[in-house]
């Protein structure tokens, strides 16, 4: 899913960063705010220019986001090694529901990268996360600006809908290639007697979203109503 919820760990108390920890976790947090903001630039420059008669959108960002989305997988180790207050458990959730979307589903089918929802979703994820990762970083540095954090708790209410709709949308077109390949798929009889439907598994990941994203949705209001406080009504 698009927005992100990760907190502490309920009585996990931060532990106290080390020179060199903190200094990676800034290089980490800004460099992941260089990546997302260049991925937008490049969103961007595709439809502003004519470079979508000539390429396709995926062609021309793929290896970006493969990259700058992948490099999210750290934040798990950062989880279990204790060097931010997270949970491991559901920052692996969040983390791998996107690489999922991009190995499994981008990657995976050829027709997926041409679904609608693509954009929409990639420019969901950018503003996302370069809010995410520099309210991140300047919280290292406790100097969080107020209007960061304002976008931080703010810009869920549009953006998260519209990174869920461009997800769900890749999926639907990528469960057509899926039926019609069988990619990943186990078929009896084998050694094993084991069978698995990437179809299916795409299904289920498309019907997940029905029961989760309302719960996140308003867990992140919640969120919003605790950090900017009850005089600031949620739109």
């Amino acid at each position: 899913m698009s927005e992100k919820t990760v907190k502490p760990q309920p009585g996990k108390k931060p532990r106290e960063q080390s020179i060199i920890t903190k200094t990676y976790l800034l290089a980490y947090n800004f460099g992941q705010v260089l990546g997302w903001s260049y991925m937008l630039y490049q969103l961007l420059n595709y439809y502003l220019t004519d470079l979508r008669k000539t390429t396709a959108l995926w062609d021309y960002i793929g290896a970006t986001v493969v990259i700058f989305q992948n490099a999210a997988v750290l934040e798990i180790v950062h989880a279990a090694t204790g060097i931010v207050p997270s949970n491991v458990v559901l920052t692996t959730f969040q983390v791998f529901s996107r690489v999922m979307l991009v190995c499994g589903v981008l990657l995976a089918t050829p027709n997926a990268i041409f679904s609608p929802g693509l954009p929409l979703a990639l420019f969901a994820w950018s503003v996302t996360e370069i809010i995410r990762y520099g309210f991140y970083g300047f919280n290292l540095l406790n100097i969080v600006p107020g209007f960061l954090t304002f976008l931080r708790y703010t810009t869920f209410i549009v953006l998260y809908p519209t990174g869920v709709t461009g997800e769900l949308w890749c999926l639907y077109w990528a469960q057509s290639y899926a039926q019609k390949h069988k990619i990943w798929s186990i078929e009896v009889p084998n050694t094993s007697n084991f069978t698995f439907s990437y179809l299916y598994f795409l299904w289920i990941v498309m019907l997940l979203y029905i029961p989760l994203f309302p719960q996140l949705y308003l867990h992140m209001f919640a969120l919003r109503k605790k950090v900017l406080g009850p005089k600031v009504k949620s739109k």
